[in-house]
């Protein structure tokens, strides 16, 4: 499959007379707990020739595409890219720190990563993450006496990820295995989510079945420090947009010479 979607990238680069600058997994897979039938989910930043930006109007800045073969194609423009940088954004900070890269060429991802530490706010991050998890336990875990496995995830993952944001003040990685081992602690949260996992990695994430009450209130009682914390959490001085300019003009130079 990832030499389908190496096939897939370069059509799209061929198509649309663009260079893809990096592609990686953003999904399931990313995270490490993949069902069998999982799709797979490309994200990539892309920059079109000096051509396409010299000109008075605004044209799209993004690309999706479902496949029939399950996978699922959305990429940014790299203007697009680095104005979400600048803001800190969780999905764009994911992307640089994907465990699976299916192309990655030119040096910009790299200079990224590099400058992530300086662009991170962890408050805006926190924001995002808290929002995420408020939505899911609100949708499918509240108040509900059967839940389907694979919900759990969504409210667990951005759960530790503000656990992470809060204890080690840094961007969270996307290894969902690094999130429990180093936030989790009680025992009995540890073994209920161990054995979400195993169920969820065989095919079980669509049965519903009474909730889980020792990860409902886990999670409601979480979801409650951090909503009165998040307003405490250290913003960061306005990130310099000179840099990301450059970075911006040196990238253009360097891939279409």
């Amino acid at each position: 499959m990832i030499e389908e979607i190496q096939k897939e990238l370069s059509r799209i680069e061929e198509v649309n007379d663009i260079k893809i600058l990096l592609a990686v997994e953003s999904g399931s897979r990313a995270w490490g707990f993949a069902s069998t039938d999982s799709d797979w989910d490309v994200r990539y930043i892309y920059v079109h020739k000096l051509d396409w930006y010299l000109r008075i109007d605004q044209y799209k800045d993004s690309q999706e595409e479902i496949l029939d073969n399950d996978i699922d194609l959305a990429g940014w423009e790299l203007r697009k890219a680095l104005r979400l940088f600048r803001k800190s954004n969780p999905p764009m900070l994911e992307w640089l720190r994907s465990p699976i890269v299916y192309l990655e060429q030119f040096s910009t991802a790299e200079k990224l990563r590099d400058l992530s530490t300086r662009y991170f706010n962890p408050k805006s991050c926190m924001y995002h993450y808290l929002s995420m998890a408020k939505g899911n336990f609100n949708e499918f875990l509240k108040d509900r006496e059967l839940v389907k496995i694979k919900k759990y995830f969504y409210v667990l993952r951005p759960v530790l990820a503000c656990d992470w944001i809060v204890n080690e003040n840094s961007f969270p990685p996307m290894e969902f295995h690094r999130l429990v081992e180093s936030q989790v602690k009680d025992p009995k949260v540890r073994d209920a989510i161990d054995d979400l996992l195993v169920r969820k990695m065989a095919g079980e994430e669509l049965r519903e079945e009474p909730r889980i009450d020792v990860l409902n209130e886990m999670l409601s009682a979480k979801i409650r420090r951090f909503s009165d914390l998040v307003g405490e959490v250290d913003t960061v001085d306005k990130p310099q947009t000179q840099v990301l300019d450059e970075l911006f003009r040196s990238t253009l130079k360097e891939v279409w010479n």
